[in-house]
């Protein structure tokens, strides 16, 4: 195989690895959040892990694949090595995305917080949204004066 086979062996590979991503992405769309992220990282993983095939010539191979024809086949000891790989970086990746939720959850949780604040206030306020005035539920407020008694032209949306 010539240094240009290779290359371009990796890069169908690197497509149709994009593509299974993306079908994997798309399947776990409708889960529970916690659920879907990991299992998408884990997948990502299982894909885009290369482990080494020929030291000599510094050739990789996509992990996943080398252990399943070393497994199916029964040649070479590549398998073991593909193996530790593939468990190395799923450490890696899952140690990386722990830290990347352990993050955001606090952050997510300070927004959350904030929005129900904002929307407790507006509650308060009396006054009605557009969205309510459209739809008709808010018959019982005049939104046509303000508090000064003056008539208003247009209902300024409320962020």
């Amino acid at each position: 195989m010539t240094e240009n086979d290779y290359l371009l062996a990796w890069a169908a590979y690197g497509v149709a690895a994009l593509g299974c991503l993306l079908v994997w992405f798309r399947l776990t769309g409708w889960m529970w959040r916690w659920l879907r992220e990991p299992l998408r990282v884990l997948v990502a993983v299982l894909l885009l892990t290369p482990t080494i095939v020929d030291p000599a010539k510094d050739q990789f191979a996509p992990a996943i694949a080398i252990t399943a024809l070393d497994l199916m086949f029964k040649v070479g000891n590549n398998a073991w090595k593909a193996a530790l790989d593939l468990t190395m970086y799923t450490i890696i990746a899952f140690g990386l995305y722990l830290a990347f939720a352990g993050i955001r959850w606090p952050i997510e949780r300070r927004i959350k917080a904030r929005r129900a604040a904002d929307e407790d206030a507006r509650q308060a306020d009396g006054e009605p949204t557009l969205r309510e005035v459209i739809q008709g539920r808010a018959d019982e407020a005049d939104s046509r004066y303000d508090a000064n008694g003056d008539r208003r032209l247009r209902i300024e949306p409320r962020l």
